[in-house]
């Protein structure tokens, strides 16, 4: 068991820094579970900490345009939200099973508690605008579906502990990639299923901003605040120092669905900016129709 993962689960003594994070910063060490001894180190400690920040402000212009404009229901698909809400909980457990940063940990429980908001707030305007209570109905059984199938891939993994290595895995030595655990394996099967989700939950919005020709309800630093975010996450997992037994190339491997699931998204959240653009409506329309007069003469 890894430092970070034995510090997330137990904490750590003054005794285990000395030993196992020398020359490190005990704050980050005690505070984030996380070795850092240099500069590098501590870049990504910053870069993660500042993603966090920018994915726990991204949904809050998101919560105010809903209230303003009470057409969430409409403006948001409900398949983005449900794909959104099963990447981000494959993602906060396969981050536990594959030994993931503990700031990647913390960023996914958030995710999962946003997304769980997000998904209430839509169903209360699709009750409230008196819309088919039989579409909310199958839309509240999906979800559950979802967080179920989720759950049911993590309890094998969860009583699993052995940390015994792969005998087909152990063959690529040629590569320098350092040997999965069985429970890593279903870490990192998870993982790379919540990468391919993330990457479908745009698809569904960009259709509903296509069909509607309009982006109006959806706020757009819900996505600006989300590219950065996802920006500052992947740097901060890519600057930082491989453990022991991990060389960068190995690194890379046994991080790749999370950086796929931040960085990949990145391209589909720019077409998305480009719609906001593209479906802007003219600010002379706009003034036009305050300055019509409320009773005809």
């Amino acid at each position: 068991m890894s430092s970070s993962l034995q510090h997330f689960i137990g904490g750590t003594s003054d005794g285990n820094f000395t030993s196992l994070c020398p020359n490190g910063s005990k704050w980050v060490w005690e505070g984030l579970g996380e070795c850092a001894i240099d500069g590098r180190d501590m870049a990504s400690v910053y870069l993660g900490l500042f993603s966090i920040l920018c994915f726990m402000g991204s949904s809050l212009p998101q919560y105010y345009s809903s209230c303003k404009t009470g057409n969430m229901d409409s403006a948001l698909s409900i398949w983005f939200l449900l794909l959104w809400l099963a990447g981000d909980s494959c993602n906060l457990v396969g981050s536990f099973l594959a030994d993931q940063l503990p700031l990647q940990t913390y960023t996914a429980v958030y995710y999962v508690l946003a997304d769980l908001l997000m998904l209430a707030m839509y169903f209360y305007y699709k009750l409230k605008n008196q819309l088919n209570r039989r579409t909310v109905t199958l839309n509240v059984v999906g979800a559950i579906c979802i967080l179920g199938v989720t759950g049911a891939l993590a309890l094998p993994a969860l009583g699993s502990h052995q940390e015994v290595y792969s005998s087909t895995l152990r063959g690529r030595a040629l590569l320098s990639i350092k040997p999965f655990t069985p429970k890593e394996i279903i870490g990192f099967s998870i993982g790379s299923i919540s990468s391919l989700l993330y990457l479908s939950s745009r698809l569904p919005q960009m259709y509903t901003n296509f069909k509607r020709k309009s982006t109006e309800g959806v706020s757009y630093f819900l996505f600006a605040l989300i590219i950065v975010g996802n920006t500052t996450y992947g740097l901060s997992v890519l600057l930082k120092n491989p453990e022991d037994g991990h060389g960068e190339q190995s690194y890379l491997v046994h991080h790749m669905p999370w950086l796929i699931g931040s960085l990949g998204t990145l391209t589909l959240d720019l077409i998305i900016s480009i719609q906001f653009l593209a479906y802007r409506r003219p600010s002379h329309e706009s003034s036009d129709e305050e300055r019509k007069p409320l009773i005809a003469s």
